[in-house]
């Protein structure tokens, strides 16, 4: 036997895969985008429309963006050399931590490569400790929304809890959130509830308010309470009249809430934000954030930039868009014969097809017009709600939307 048995079980996998039509690994190469008020992807000789971008801003491209990140690594460098505690940090990352923290009315804040990386390390820390000398002990019951992001279930996973100490809610069902809680109160020392402000693949905003008000009511029942973690990437920047998320929507706050430039503040990198003990008991657990690189200085200036732009006129006119450009495709695609899978006000607008091999040839015959959208199917979403997830920016025009709609409708 030999390592030449495995290497035949990974091509045996990866046939698997194929043959469900699963694969992700095909990505089309984008080599530039054109210069204009919605850029353009370019592949190949052609230019594509895009409608699957999480920068629902179009802050990505965005001149004051751009000379930030270079000013800035003209300064620091074009990496930040080394992680924090050995090396220090650099000022723009401190800057960005502040920024946040009075962003979201938070203490403090800390940033991290991913916000992937962000969610392993919050909830392994918060979960289990960090190591087998931590006081921070792992009497405890996780309670996670059914439709959590993959991110958010590592992370329970790497905490190694036994099984029984792993538990979903129903999605966006506080009512069962609260008899799971009821459930366990005389078992555990404390819960951690779990779950996405925005849910990436329908734009649904969890009821957050009606899950707060729960965990306040069972905080008391459990010794050491019962914490609320969200994960807010696709929130943040774009959901709630100033852009601060779910939690601007629903009117309560996150003990915990994690987030991302990578969406609507068109940069890349994750962050935490949360009260100082939180904050400081995490710099010194957080595995992704002490053994780790940081973004970029450029890209922490970028990042900088967009959030001072949320708050002047640019970024309210952005916001006011943004709304508007949903709207206007969601009327014009209802006008032509096709249904959504939710109805959000979220950029990100679930297309219903109903059939995985319909939805795949749809997508294709979309690209052949110069139009990219992604197609979602089982099992990311429940068999017979496979959809085309359509993503809107705010610097879409509507001569955008109506050759996306003319497409759909030449194709229905």
């Amino acid at each position: 036997m030999s390592r030449k048995n495995f290497f035949s079980v990974l091509n045996q996998e990866i046939n698997r895969i194929d043959k469900a039509k699963t694969s992700k690994r095909f990505e089309k190469i984008i080599t530039g985008f054109t210069n204009e008020r919605s850029p353009k992807a370019i592949i190949g000789k052609k230019k594509f429309q895009v409608f699957n971008s999480n920068d629902y801003l179009g802050l990505r491209h965005h001149p004051a963006l751009k000379k930030a990140e270079h000013q800035a690594t003209e300064i620091f460098g074009a990496g930040p050399g080394a992680v924090r505690f050995i090396s220090g940090s650099l000022k723009v990352h401190r800057d960005l931590e502040k920024a946040l923290a009075k962003f979201h009315k938070k203490n403090d804040a800390m940033i991290f490569s991913s916000s992937f990386a962000a969610n392993l390390a919050v909830l392994f820390c918060l979960i289990a400790g960090q190591n087998k000398d931590s006081l921070v002990d792992s009497d405890v019951i996780v309670i996670s929304d059914a439709l959590n992001h993959r991110s958010i279930i590592d992370g329970i996973r790497v905490a190694n809890l036994p099984k029984e100490q792993r538990t979903i809610f129903r999605h966006m069902d506080p009512t069962h959130l609260e008899e799971v809680l009821e459930n366990n109160k005389k078992i555990y020392k404390r819960a951690l509830v779990v779950t996405d402000g925005v849910f990436s693949m329908l734009g649904e905003y969890q009821k957050l308010r009606e899950i707060r008000t729960i965990i306040d009511k069972y905080d008391k029942e459990y010794v050491n309470g019962v914490l609320l973690v969200v994960d807010d990437a696709h929130g943040v920047g774009i959901a709630g009249k100033t852009g601060r998320g779910i939690e601007e929507i629903e009117g309560v706050k996150a003990d915990v809430l994690i987030g991302t430039f990578g969406k609507a503040f068109g940069a890349d990198g994750g962050y935490v934000v949360g009260s100082q003990t939180i904050i400081d008991y995490l710099r010194e657990s957080a595995a992704t954030y002490i053994y780790s690189n940081s973004i970029p200085p450029g890209t922490a200036a970028a990042a900088l930039k967009s959030i001072e732009i949320l708050d002047k006129p640019l970024g309210k006119k952005l916001l006011e868009n943004s709304k508007e450009n949903v709207a206007y495709f969601k009327k014009q695609m209802k006008k032509v014969g096709y249904f959504f899978a939710v109805d959000s006000s979220h950029p990100i607008q679930p297309v219903l097809i109903g059939d995985p091999f319909k939805t795949s040839v749809l997508v294709g015959k979309l690209f052949k017009k110069n139009i990219i959208v992604t197609n979602i199917s089982f099992p990311v979403v429940p068999k017979g709600r496979d959809e085309i997830r359509v993503q809107i920016s705010a610097v879409h025009t509507k001569k955008d939307i109506d050759q996306l709609v003319k497409a759909f409708k030449q194709e229905k």
